[in-house]
């Protein structure tokens, strides 16, 4: 393959496409959480991803598994909890089995911000859905992901 290979081509546009149509939708779900709810994006990601756990075999997750979630390395992640902390919307322990473990829960503060947050997330999501889906060349991707189904 050379550089100039329309299979190349072709996958370097359709990656150019896919980031336009990722950023898009983040600095509108961004503008509409921060003016809101002062959220960021990854804030109201950290909190939903934490707001899933729950006691018992599996239900705390790791800060890897956190970072993977939010899609930050580790140290972004532990910076993020800890502003977090400060403002009183989580809150972290010791693992009562391995001394090690760190494990993070969102306080009762930070489920009432989740969920008075949650209809503006869905909502911005939606707006910014719905005007990419006018764009030729994103609305394909926008079909996509209005059809994709993740199994839980």
């Amino acid at each position: 393959m050379t550089a100039t290979d329309p299979a190349l081509t072709a996958l370097a546009q359709g990656w150019c496409a896919l980031s336009l149509l990722h950023g898009k939708i983040e600095s509108h779900i961004e503008r509409a959480l921060q003016s809101r709810h002062q959220l960021s994006v990854r804030e109201y990601s950290l909190l939903d991803v934490l707001s899933r756990q729950h006691d018992g075999d599996g239900g705390h997750l790791q800060m890897k598994q956190v970072a993977d979630a939010v899609v930050l390395s580790q140290s972004a992640t532990t910076r993020l909890v800890t502003r977090l902390e400060d403002r009183g919307l989580l809150e972290r322990y010791l693992c009562p089995t391995d001394r090690r473990g760190i494990y993070t829960n969102v306080t009762p503060s930070g489920r009432e911000l989740l969920e008075t947050a949650r209809p503006t997330n869905d909502s911005a999501l939606r707006e910014a859905l719905d005007e990419a889906a006018t764009d030729p060349e994103l609305a394909p991707l926008v079909r996509v992901v209005e059809n994709l189904r993740i199994p839980a």
